[in-house]
Protein backbone atom coordinates (compact mmCIF):
# COMPACT_ATOMS: atom_id res chain seq x y z
CA UNK A 1 0.00 0.00 0.00
CA UNK A 2 0.79 3.79 -0.85
CA UNK A 3 1.24 6.22 2.13
CA UNK A 4 -2.46 7.13 0.52
CA UNK A 5 -3.68 4.15 1.96
CA UNK A 6 -2.37 4.22 5.64
CA UNK A 7 -3.07 8.26 5.05
CA UNK A 8 -6.43 7.65 3.67
CA UNK A 9 -7.41 4.76 6.76
CA UNK A 10 -8.38 8.54 8.31
CA UNK A 11 -10.69 9.68 5.88
CA UNK A 12 -13.39 9.59 2.45
CA UNK A 13 -17.32 9.44 1.74
CA UNK A 14 -20.21 11.89 -0.48
CA UNK A 15 -24.15 12.15 -0.86
CA UNK A 16 -27.29 11.93 -4.05
CA UNK A 17 -28.32 11.21 -7.23
CA UNK A 18 -27.75 12.72 -10.62
CA UNK A 19 -28.86 11.44 -14.63
CA UNK A 20 -26.10 10.47 -17.09
CA UNK A 21 -26.32 13.15 -20.03
CA UNK A 22 -26.68 13.90 -24.24
CA UNK A 23 -23.25 13.84 -24.70
CA UNK A 24 -21.68 16.02 -27.32
CA UNK A 25 -20.82 14.82 -30.49
CA UNK A 26 -17.63 13.23 -30.34
CA UNK A 27 -15.14 13.99 -33.44
CA UNK A 28 -13.39 10.76 -33.98
CA UNK A 29 -14.44 8.30 -36.90
CA UNK A 30 -17.20 6.40 -35.72
CA UNK A 31 -15.90 2.48 -34.88
CA UNK A 32 -17.26 -0.91 -34.17
CA UNK A 33 -19.41 -1.75 -31.21
CA UNK A 34 -17.07 -3.52 -28.32
CA UNK A 35 -19.16 -3.18 -25.50
CA UNK A 36 -21.04 -6.69 -25.19
CA UNK A 37 -23.15 -5.83 -22.24
CA UNK A 38 -24.26 -9.80 -21.62
CA UNK A 39 -20.74 -10.47 -21.45
CA UNK A 40 -19.88 -7.29 -18.98
CA UNK A 41 -22.86 -8.82 -16.96
CA UNK A 42 -21.22 -12.55 -16.79
CA UNK A 43 -18.40 -10.91 -15.53
CA UNK A 44 -19.29 -8.85 -12.61
CA UNK A 45 -21.73 -10.91 -11.45
CA UNK A 46 -19.56 -13.97 -11.29
CA UNK A 47 -17.16 -11.72 -9.20
CA UNK A 48 -20.32 -11.39 -7.04
CA UNK A 49 -21.61 -14.92 -6.90
CA UNK A 50 -18.42 -16.44 -6.34
CA UNK A 51 -18.04 -14.48 -3.23
CA UNK A 52 -15.20 -12.65 -4.44
CA UNK A 53 -17.08 -9.13 -4.38
CA UNK A 54 -20.12 -8.15 -1.93
CA UNK A 55 -21.16 -5.36 -4.63
CA UNK A 56 -20.06 -3.66 -7.89
CA UNK A 57 -21.88 -1.62 -10.05
CA UNK A 58 -21.08 -0.38 -13.45
CA UNK A 59 -21.86 2.30 -16.44
CA UNK A 60 -20.14 2.70 -20.07
CA UNK A 61 -20.76 4.75 -23.09
CA UNK A 62 -19.84 4.30 -26.22
CA UNK A 63 -20.07 6.23 -29.25
CA UNK A 64 -21.46 9.12 -26.90
CA UNK A 65 -24.43 6.58 -25.81
CA UNK A 66 -25.22 4.52 -23.01
CA UNK A 67 -23.91 1.08 -23.49
CA UNK A 68 -24.06 -1.03 -20.23
CA UNK A 69 -25.50 -0.59 -16.62
CA UNK A 70 -24.92 -3.22 -14.39
CA UNK A 71 -25.24 -3.65 -10.12
CA UNK A 72 -24.67 -6.92 -8.57
CA UNK A 73 -24.51 -7.73 -4.96
CA UNK A 74 -25.24 -4.92 -1.46
CA UNK A 75 -24.09 -1.82 -0.88
CA UNK A 76 -24.87 -2.65 2.55
CA UNK A 77 -24.87 -6.53 2.84
CA UNK A 78 -25.56 -6.49 6.31
CA UNK A 79 -28.49 -4.02 5.71
CA UNK A 80 -29.46 -6.06 2.42
CA UNK A 81 -29.12 -2.97 0.57
CA UNK A 82 -28.67 -4.09 -3.36
CA UNK A 83 -26.32 -2.24 -4.87
CA UNK A 84 -27.86 0.36 -7.39
CA UNK A 85 -27.35 2.90 -9.36
CA UNK A 86 -28.01 6.00 -7.12
CA UNK A 87 -25.60 4.27 -4.60
CA UNK A 88 -22.95 7.06 -3.28
CA UNK A 89 -19.77 5.35 -3.11
CA UNK A 90 -16.46 6.60 -1.86
CA UNK A 91 -14.17 7.44 -4.57
CA UNK A 92 -10.54 7.92 -2.71
CA UNK A 93 -8.38 8.84 -5.26
CA UNK A 94 -10.61 9.39 -8.06
CA UNK A 95 -11.08 12.83 -6.58
CA UNK A 96 -7.72 13.40 -7.89
CA UNK A 97 -8.82 14.27 -11.72
CA UNK A 98 -11.19 16.49 -10.60
CA UNK A 99 -8.80 18.52 -8.40
CA UNK A 100 -6.65 18.65 -11.52
CA UNK A 101 -9.74 19.86 -13.72
CA UNK A 102 -9.94 22.56 -11.07
CA UNK A 103 -6.29 23.68 -11.21
CA UNK A 104 -6.82 23.79 -14.83
CA UNK A 105 -9.56 25.81 -14.85
CA UNK A 106 -7.64 28.40 -13.62
CA UNK A 107 -4.37 27.39 -16.18
CA UNK A 108 -6.99 28.49 -18.63
CA UNK A 109 -7.56 31.72 -17.01
CA UNK A 110 -3.87 32.54 -17.15
CA UNK A 111 -3.37 32.50 -13.79
CA UNK A 112 -0.11 30.59 -13.43
CA UNK A 113 1.88 28.21 -16.38
CA UNK A 114 2.85 24.94 -15.94
CA UNK A 115 6.59 25.83 -15.19
CA UNK A 116 6.39 28.28 -12.59
CA UNK A 117 8.15 27.59 -9.49
CA UNK A 118 5.30 26.40 -6.82
CA UNK A 119 7.03 29.05 -4.37
CA UNK A 120 6.47 31.71 -6.92
CA UNK A 121 2.27 31.61 -5.47
CA UNK A 122 2.94 29.86 -2.54
CA UNK A 123 6.11 30.96 -0.30
CA UNK A 124 5.19 28.06 2.16
CA UNK A 125 7.42 26.36 -0.51
CA UNK A 126 10.19 28.76 -0.26
CA UNK A 127 13.50 27.67 1.13
CA UNK A 128 12.78 23.98 0.73
CA UNK A 129 15.73 21.28 1.33
CA UNK A 130 16.34 17.79 -0.01
CA UNK A 131 17.39 14.84 1.80
CA UNK A 132 20.71 13.32 0.66
CA UNK A 133 21.50 10.16 2.60
CA UNK A 134 23.21 10.32 6.35
CA UNK A 135 26.65 11.39 7.37
CA UNK A 136 29.20 9.21 8.53
CA UNK A 137 27.60 9.23 12.38
CA UNK A 138 24.49 8.21 10.82
CA UNK A 139 23.11 11.79 10.89
CA UNK A 140 20.96 12.91 8.09
CA UNK A 141 22.51 15.28 5.65
CA UNK A 142 20.29 17.95 2.97
CA UNK A 143 21.45 19.74 0.42
CA UNK A 144 19.35 22.55 -1.33
CA UNK A 145 17.01 21.87 -4.70
CA UNK A 146 18.91 21.31 -7.99
CA UNK A 147 16.13 23.08 -9.62
CA UNK A 148 12.87 24.96 -7.89
CA UNK A 149 9.95 22.41 -7.87
CA UNK A 150 7.32 23.51 -10.64
CA UNK A 151 3.63 23.36 -10.84
CA UNK A 152 4.22 21.06 -12.97
CA UNK A 153 6.00 18.24 -10.71
CA UNK A 154 3.10 18.49 -8.59
CA UNK A 155 0.70 17.90 -11.13
CA UNK A 156 2.83 14.71 -11.97
CA UNK A 157 4.31 13.75 -8.96
CA UNK A 158 7.78 14.60 -9.14
CA UNK A 159 8.41 17.05 -6.75
CA UNK A 160 9.71 15.33 -4.56
CA UNK A 161 7.36 15.31 -1.29
CA UNK A 162 7.50 12.09 0.43
CA UNK A 163 4.87 9.37 0.39
CA UNK A 164 4.49 9.89 3.98
CA UNK A 165 3.64 6.82 6.52
CA UNK A 166 5.67 4.17 4.54
CA UNK A 167 8.64 6.40 4.37
CA UNK A 168 11.33 4.99 7.05
CA UNK A 169 13.91 7.73 6.45
CA UNK A 170 14.40 10.75 8.77
CA UNK A 171 11.88 12.41 6.42
CA UNK A 172 9.21 10.13 6.81
CA UNK A 173 9.79 10.90 10.44
CA UNK A 174 9.24 14.54 9.94
CA UNK A 175 6.45 14.20 7.67
CA UNK A 176 4.67 12.27 10.24
CA UNK A 177 5.77 14.55 12.76
CA UNK A 178 4.59 17.45 10.87
CA UNK A 179 1.26 15.68 10.22
CA UNK A 180 0.10 18.02 7.26
CA UNK A 181 -2.88 15.63 6.48
CA UNK A 182 -4.60 15.62 9.77
CA UNK A 183 -8.08 16.39 9.31
CA UNK A 184 -7.78 19.38 11.87
CA UNK A 185 -5.99 21.47 9.62
CA UNK A 186 -7.24 23.49 6.83
CA UNK A 187 -5.72 23.37 3.42
CA UNK A 188 -3.65 26.68 4.15
CA UNK A 189 -2.25 24.61 7.60
CA UNK A 190 -1.55 21.48 5.55
CA UNK A 191 0.92 23.88 2.79
CA UNK A 192 2.53 25.60 5.85
CA UNK A 193 3.25 22.30 7.71
CA UNK A 194 4.13 20.63 4.36
CA UNK A 195 6.12 23.42 3.61
CA UNK A 196 8.53 22.26 6.66
CA UNK A 197 9.63 18.91 5.54
CA UNK A 198 12.43 18.51 3.66
CA UNK A 199 11.62 16.98 -0.12
CA UNK A 200 12.61 13.32 -0.14
CA UNK A 201 14.45 13.63 -3.59
CA UNK A 202 15.20 15.99 -6.20
CA UNK A 203 13.00 17.25 -7.94
CA UNK A 204 11.90 15.82 -11.13
CA UNK A 205 13.81 12.58 -10.63
CA UNK A 206 11.40 10.36 -9.46
CA UNK A 207 7.94 9.91 -9.59
CA UNK A 208 6.35 9.15 -5.93
CA UNK A 209 2.95 9.58 -5.19
CA UNK A 210 1.91 11.65 -2.34
CA UNK A 211 0.85 14.87 -1.30
CA UNK A 212 1.15 16.76 -4.41
CA UNK A 213 -2.94 17.02 -5.78
CA UNK A 214 -3.06 18.39 -2.11
CA UNK A 215 -0.85 20.71 -2.91
CA UNK A 216 -3.00 21.49 -6.30
CA UNK A 217 -5.92 22.23 -4.33
CA UNK A 218 -4.29 24.29 -1.74
CA UNK A 219 -3.16 26.38 -4.87
CA UNK A 220 -6.97 26.61 -6.32
CA UNK A 221 -7.79 28.05 -3.39
CA UNK A 222 -4.63 30.54 -3.61
CA UNK A 223 -5.30 31.27 -6.98
CA UNK A 224 -8.84 31.80 -6.78
CA UNK A 225 -9.71 33.28 -3.97
CA UNK A 226 -12.58 30.72 -3.27
CA UNK A 227 -12.83 27.83 -0.57
CA UNK A 228 -11.70 24.41 -2.15
CA UNK A 229 -15.06 22.48 -1.61
CA UNK A 230 -16.96 25.65 -2.98
CA UNK A 231 -14.85 26.31 -6.05
CA UNK A 232 -15.90 22.72 -6.91
CA UNK A 233 -19.23 23.06 -6.59
CA UNK A 234 -19.43 26.56 -8.25
CA UNK A 235 -17.26 25.71 -10.89
CA UNK A 236 -17.83 22.10 -11.51
CA UNK A 237 -20.18 20.27 -9.57
CA UNK A 238 -22.91 22.51 -10.31
CA UNK A 239 -22.32 23.54 -13.87
CA UNK A 240 -22.13 19.60 -15.08
CA UNK A 241 -25.13 18.74 -13.01
CA UNK A 242 -22.93 16.31 -10.61
CA UNK A 243 -25.77 16.48 -7.86
CA UNK A 244 -24.04 14.22 -5.52
CA UNK A 245 -20.42 14.46 -5.60
CA UNK A 246 -19.20 16.21 -2.26
CA UNK A 247 -17.00 15.26 1.10
CA UNK A 248 -19.92 15.50 3.33
CA UNK A 249 -22.87 13.22 3.71
CA UNK A 250 -25.71 14.69 5.75
CA UNK A 251 -29.26 13.28 5.97
CA UNK A 252 -31.36 10.84 4.04
CA UNK A 253 -28.95 10.35 1.49
CA UNK A 254 -26.46 8.46 4.35
CA UNK A 255 -28.93 5.81 3.50
CA UNK A 256 -27.65 5.69 0.15
CA UNK A 257 -24.07 5.35 1.30
CA UNK A 258 -22.34 1.96 0.67
CA UNK A 259 -20.51 0.07 3.51
CA UNK A 260 -16.50 0.26 3.10
CA UNK A 261 -15.25 -3.34 3.97
CA UNK A 262 -12.43 -4.72 4.75
CA UNK A 263 -11.00 -8.05 2.81
CA UNK A 264 -9.42 -10.04 5.25
CA UNK A 265 -6.57 -12.65 3.34
CA UNK A 266 -8.92 -15.57 3.62
CA UNK A 267 -11.60 -13.65 1.59
CA UNK A 268 -13.90 -12.54 3.83
CA UNK A 269 -14.95 -9.14 4.01
CA UNK A 270 -15.77 -7.00 7.20
CA UNK A 271 -17.32 -3.54 7.15
CA UNK A 272 -15.24 -0.56 8.64
CA UNK A 273 -17.19 1.20 10.73
CA UNK A 274 -13.80 3.99 11.69
CA UNK A 275 -11.61 5.70 9.49
CA UNK A 276 -11.73 6.39 6.24
CA UNK A 277 -16.05 4.82 7.05
CA UNK A 278 -16.25 7.98 9.28
CA UNK A 279 -14.62 10.93 7.00
CA UNK A 280 -17.77 12.01 5.27
CA UNK A 281 -20.06 12.51 7.82
CA UNK A 282 -18.24 15.33 9.76
CA UNK A 283 -17.58 18.83 8.15
CA UNK A 284 -13.94 18.31 8.49
CA UNK A 285 -12.32 21.55 8.03
CA UNK A 286 -9.56 19.51 5.70
CA UNK A 287 -10.83 19.76 2.18
CA UNK A 288 -8.22 17.26 0.53
CA UNK A 289 -7.64 17.33 -2.91
CA UNK A 290 -5.99 13.71 -3.70
CA UNK A 291 -9.22 12.12 -1.72
CA UNK A 292 -12.36 12.03 0.47
CA UNK A 293 -15.20 12.61 -2.37
CA UNK A 294 -18.15 10.55 -2.65
CA UNK A 295 -20.10 10.09 -6.27
CA UNK A 296 -22.57 8.36 -8.12
CA UNK A 297 -21.82 6.29 -11.44
CA UNK A 298 -24.08 8.66 -13.45
CA UNK A 299 -21.96 11.82 -11.68
CA UNK A 300 -18.93 10.66 -12.21
CA UNK A 301 -19.88 9.85 -15.51
CA UNK A 302 -20.50 13.22 -16.47
CA UNK A 303 -17.18 13.85 -15.41
CA UNK A 304 -15.45 11.77 -17.56
CA UNK A 305 -17.97 12.29 -20.54
CA UNK A 306 -16.87 15.89 -20.16
CA UNK A 307 -13.22 14.84 -20.29
CA UNK A 308 -14.32 12.67 -23.43
CA UNK A 309 -15.67 15.75 -25.17
CA UNK A 310 -12.72 17.58 -24.93
CA UNK A 311 -14.16 19.70 -21.75
CA UNK A 312 -17.58 20.47 -22.70
CA UNK A 313 -20.83 18.62 -21.99
CA UNK A 314 -24.35 19.82 -22.81
CA UNK A 315 -23.40 22.93 -24.15
CA UNK A 316 -21.33 23.95 -20.66
CA UNK A 317 -17.77 24.03 -21.24
CA UNK A 318 -15.38 23.28 -18.32
CA UNK A 319 -11.97 23.53 -19.44
CA UNK A 320 -9.96 24.36 -22.87
CA UNK A 321 -8.94 22.07 -25.43
CA UNK A 322 -5.47 22.25 -24.89
CA UNK A 323 -5.73 22.31 -21.41
CA UNK A 324 -7.19 18.75 -21.57
CA UNK A 325 -4.96 17.41 -23.97
CA UNK A 326 -2.37 18.80 -21.66
CA UNK A 327 -3.89 16.24 -18.66
CA UNK A 328 -4.27 13.86 -21.13
CA UNK A 329 -0.62 13.92 -22.46
CA UNK A 330 2.57 11.81 -21.41
CA UNK A 331 4.66 14.34 -18.65
CA UNK A 332 6.84 11.72 -17.62
CA UNK A 333 10.49 12.81 -18.46
CA UNK A 334 12.71 9.47 -20.10
CA UNK A 335 14.87 10.13 -17.64
CA UNK A 336 12.89 9.07 -14.42
CA UNK A 337 13.00 5.58 -14.73
CA UNK A 338 12.05 5.49 -10.52
CA UNK A 339 8.38 5.21 -10.66
CA UNK A 340 7.07 3.21 -7.70
CA UNK A 341 4.31 1.05 -8.89
CA UNK A 342 3.27 3.10 -11.77
CA UNK A 343 4.19 0.15 -14.29
CA UNK A 344 1.53 -1.95 -12.12
CA UNK A 345 -0.62 -0.33 -14.16
CA UNK A 346 0.40 -1.42 -17.76
CA UNK A 347 2.04 0.13 -20.50
CA UNK A 348 1.70 3.79 -18.96
CA UNK A 349 3.45 7.17 -18.28
CA UNK A 350 1.72 10.31 -16.56
CA UNK A 351 -0.01 13.27 -17.35
CA UNK A 352 -1.75 15.66 -15.25
CA UNK A 353 -3.62 13.32 -12.09
CA UNK A 354 -4.02 10.86 -15.27
CA UNK A 355 -1.99 7.75 -16.13
CA UNK A 356 -2.08 7.87 -19.50
CA UNK A 357 -1.68 4.68 -21.70
CA UNK A 358 1.80 4.68 -24.24
CA UNK A 359 1.79 1.08 -25.63
CA UNK A 360 -0.84 -1.90 -25.66
CA UNK A 361 -0.47 -4.44 -22.96
CA UNK A 362 2.39 -6.39 -23.23
CA UNK A 363 1.40 -9.65 -22.18
CA UNK A 364 -1.79 -11.74 -20.71
CA UNK A 365 -1.27 -10.88 -17.45
CA UNK A 366 -1.70 -7.05 -17.90
CA UNK A 367 -5.11 -5.50 -17.65
CA UNK A 368 -7.05 -4.65 -21.33
CA UNK A 369 -6.57 -1.00 -22.81
CA UNK A 370 -6.34 1.08 -25.58
CA UNK A 371 -3.14 2.99 -26.59
CA UNK A 372 -4.65 7.01 -25.71
CA UNK A 373 -6.73 6.04 -23.12
CA UNK A 374 -6.51 7.84 -19.59
CA UNK A 375 -7.24 6.82 -16.47
CA UNK A 376 -7.02 6.97 -12.70
CA UNK A 377 -8.61 4.59 -9.69
CA UNK A 378 -9.66 4.89 -6.09
CA UNK A 379 -8.20 2.85 -3.17
CA UNK A 380 -11.76 0.91 -2.27
CA UNK A 381 -11.15 -0.26 -6.11
CA UNK A 382 -13.21 2.05 -8.12
CA UNK A 383 -11.99 2.90 -11.40
CA UNK A 384 -12.85 5.04 -14.69
CA UNK A 385 -10.92 5.12 -17.98
CA UNK A 386 -11.87 7.30 -21.19
CA UNK A 387 -10.41 6.04 -24.38
CA UNK A 388 -10.57 8.10 -27.23
CA UNK A 389 -9.70 5.99 -29.65
CA UNK A 390 -12.55 3.80 -29.37
CA UNK A 391 -14.59 6.13 -27.65
CA UNK A 392 -15.31 4.41 -24.64
CA UNK A 393 -16.15 5.82 -21.13
CA UNK A 394 -16.50 3.38 -18.42
CA UNK A 395 -16.82 3.54 -14.50
CA UNK A 396 -16.59 1.02 -12.45
CA UNK A 397 -17.36 0.82 -8.48
CA UNK A 398 -17.13 -1.30 -5.77
CA UNK A 399 -15.90 -0.37 -1.73
CA UNK A 400 -13.53 -3.11 -0.48
CA UNK A 401 -10.19 -2.34 0.44
CA UNK A 402 -7.16 -2.90 0.58
CA UNK A 403 -6.44 -2.43 -3.35
CA UNK A 404 -5.93 -5.19 -6.08
CA UNK A 405 -6.77 -7.91 -3.74
CA UNK A 406 -9.25 -9.07 -6.25
CA UNK A 407 -8.76 -9.25 -10.10
CA UNK A 408 -11.83 -6.74 -10.94
CA UNK A 409 -10.15 -4.39 -12.52
CA UNK A 410 -8.26 -6.93 -15.20
CA UNK A 411 -11.63 -9.08 -15.78
CA UNK A 412 -13.90 -5.85 -16.28
CA UNK A 413 -11.19 -4.24 -18.64
CA UNK A 414 -10.85 -7.96 -20.32
CA UNK A 415 -14.67 -8.43 -20.99
CA UNK A 416 -14.74 -4.52 -22.41
CA UNK A 417 -11.57 -4.51 -25.13
CA UNK A 418 -12.51 -8.94 -25.68
CA UNK A 419 -12.26 -9.35 -29.64
CA UNK A 420 -10.62 -5.99 -30.06
CA UNK A 421 -6.73 -7.22 -31.81
CA UNK A 422 -4.40 -4.76 -29.82
CA UNK A 423 -6.20 -3.73 -26.43
CA UNK A 424 -7.14 -7.18 -25.35
CA UNK A 425 -4.63 -9.16 -23.34
CA UNK A 426 -6.38 -12.07 -24.07
CA UNK A 427 -4.19 -12.66 -26.97
CA UNK A 428 -1.05 -11.59 -25.39
CA UNK A 429 1.42 -13.90 -24.57
CA UNK A 430 1.61 -15.60 -20.72
CA UNK A 431 4.41 -13.81 -18.74
CA UNK A 432 6.99 -15.14 -16.70
CA UNK A 433 6.26 -12.81 -13.53
CA UNK A 434 3.13 -11.23 -12.66
CA UNK A 435 2.63 -7.79 -10.80
CA UNK A 436 -0.19 -5.76 -9.29
CA UNK A 437 -0.12 -3.05 -7.36
CA UNK A 438 -2.37 1.01 -7.85
CA UNK A 439 -3.84 3.23 -5.63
Amino acid sequence: MSRWMAALLAASALAACSKAPSPQPHHAEPQAHLVDAGRLDATLRDLVESGQLVGVSALVYEHGNEAYFGAFGFADREAQRPMQRDTLVRIFSMTKPITGVALMRLYDQGKFDLDDPLEKYAPEFAGLRVYAGTDASGKPRYEPPRRPVTIRDVMRHTAGFTSGDEDTSPVGELYRKAAPLALENTLEQMAQKLGSVPLLYQPGTRWLYGPSVDVQAFLVERLSGERFDEYLKKHIFEPLGMRDTRYVVAGDARERLATLYLRADDGTFTPLTSGPAEFNLKDWPLKPGGWGLVSTLDDYMRFALMLRNRGELDGVRILSEEAIRLMTTNHMPAEVTDVSWLPSKGQVGFGIDFAVRIAPPADRDEASGAVGEFFWDGFANTLFWVDPANDIVAVLFTQYAPFGKVPLHKRFRDAVYEGHPEASALTKPVPAVSDTGGE
